[in-house]
């Protein structure tokens, strides 16, 4: 049976859920990934109303949708990092209080261990998003980085997470941590060091995003084959490569949309990630869980693109065959 195709509302969260709710039935999904911001999915009136989730998965039910996961980007973004007047507008007031950064690092904590507390009473078992990075500003090894500075980073990485994830695993939640630039994770090889640091506790994995991957020069493929057992939720984005002997792949501080960057995000299926394989290689790894399109293409039109959107992936996804081709040759 296919995979349930469901849209991420975190680039439409300026839109009210109930039309949310509305229009992705509309686009033609099965579900939705709950955005934890705009009215989408709150923790804190999850957690204080004893009526809220329920209204909640009401609203759904009343377009027929599914929910497999919410998902917790901004406020996790703001664990690890090193803040400064930037996370201001991507953190909720009650998170970002006085702006005090090691009083923001403190209330995000708080906030990522009431999301698992959330997903729990909402009857869902994945939280998707970010853990921050107090080392990204350290990608270039210049000035020299000695290897003790990575090594902290790490270490405040499961200090901070550790205890989050705690509250996880008593709630029967797992957290996918979407692999990404600025994340303690952002290709393979740290993804699988975030793994060693948190002694491979299995409420911790990744939502898997081919997006990031691509663009990196990763292959999306060779993610899934390293982390079977860790794939907890998908993400269908694509992105393309536009190098043409100007550009560089680090962006020159241009912004998305800018013709002159290096590489884009698209719609899926307009760019260059090869969904076949990664369909391919999912089947192999037997993921059975949604396959949620986050739509980003600011040269595109976001609703004629999310709908293009749900039918590419539902004409891509395949079950994986249970018998052999050549079986009719076979003694057994």
């Amino acid at each position: 049976m296919a995979r349930p195709v469901t849209l991420f509302t975190g680039q439409w969260a300026d839109l009210p859920i109930e039309d949310m709710a509305r229009k992705t039935r509309e686009f033609g999904y099965d579900g939705i990934e709950l955005a934890c911001w705009g009215d989408h999915f709150e923790i804190v009136k999850a957690l204080e109303d004893d009526g809220y989730c329920a209204a909640k998965r009401e609203l759904l039910e009343r377009y027929d949708l599914q929910c497999f996961a919410i998902s917790s980007h901004l406020v996790g973004q703001a664990v690890c990092d090193n803040i400064d007047e930037r996370h201001q507008a991507i953190l909720p007031d009650y998170v970002w209080g006085d702006g005090d950064p090691a009083g923001v690092n403190l209330r995000a904590i708080e906030d990522m261990k009431n999301a698992a507390r959330a997903a729990q009473r909402f009857g869902i078992d994945v939280v998707n998003g970010f853990t921050g990075s107090s080392i990204w500003h350290l990608l270039y090894s210049f000035p020299p980085v000695p290897p003790s500075m990575v090594d902290a980073g790490f270490d405040l990485f499961a200090e901070r997470w550790n205890p989050i994830l705690d509250v996880f695993g008593e709630c029967g939640v797992k957290f996918a941590l979407e692999v990404h630039p600025t994340e303690i994770a952002f290709d393979l090889h740290t993804a699988r060091r975030a793994l060693d640091a948190v002694d491979n506790r299995p409420e911790f994995g990744f939502n898997f995003d081919p997006s990031h991957l691509h663009w990196q020069g990763v292959d999306p493929v060779e993610f899934i084959r390293a982390f079977p057992d860790r794939i907890y939720h998908v993400h269908i984005k694509d992105a393309i490569v536009t190098l043409d002997g100007r550009s560089g792949i680090l962006a020159s501080h241009l912004d998305f949309g800018d013709p002159r960057r290096g590489w884009d995000f698209r719609s899926p299926g307009r760019g260059g990630v090869n969904f076949e394989e990664i369909i391919r290689a999912l089947n192999h790894v037997n993921y059975q869980g949604p396959l949620s399109v986050e739509w980003e293409d600011i040269g595109m039109d976001r609703e004629a693109g999310a709908r293009e959107a749900a039918e590419n992936v539902k004409k891509w996804d395949f079950a994986p065959s249970n018998v052999a081709f050549d079986a009719a040759f076979s003694d057994d």
